[in-house]
């Protein structure tokens, strides 16, 4: 299987969601193929450090 490749479109909303404690799995579920490493390397400031978390999460976005 191959993993999804991480664009920039994809960092912010990855960043508002791990502030808001919400678990890798349901980023990787909104994102299908992206693997749990690249949204590790978004955090770790590793990919894309300069891009600013999102204001809110999608409307479709996985909620509790």
């Amino acid at each position: 299987m191959l993993d999804r490749k991480l664009t920039p479109d994809m960092v912010p909303v990855i960043k508002l969601a791990r502030q808001q404690n919400i678990p890798y799995s349901w980023i990787s579920g909104y994102y299908p193929g992206l693997n749990f490493g690249r949204i590790a390397d978004v955090m770790k400031g590793r990919r894309y450090p300069d891009i600013p978390p999102a204001d809110h999460l999608p409307s479709d976005f996985p909620q509790a």
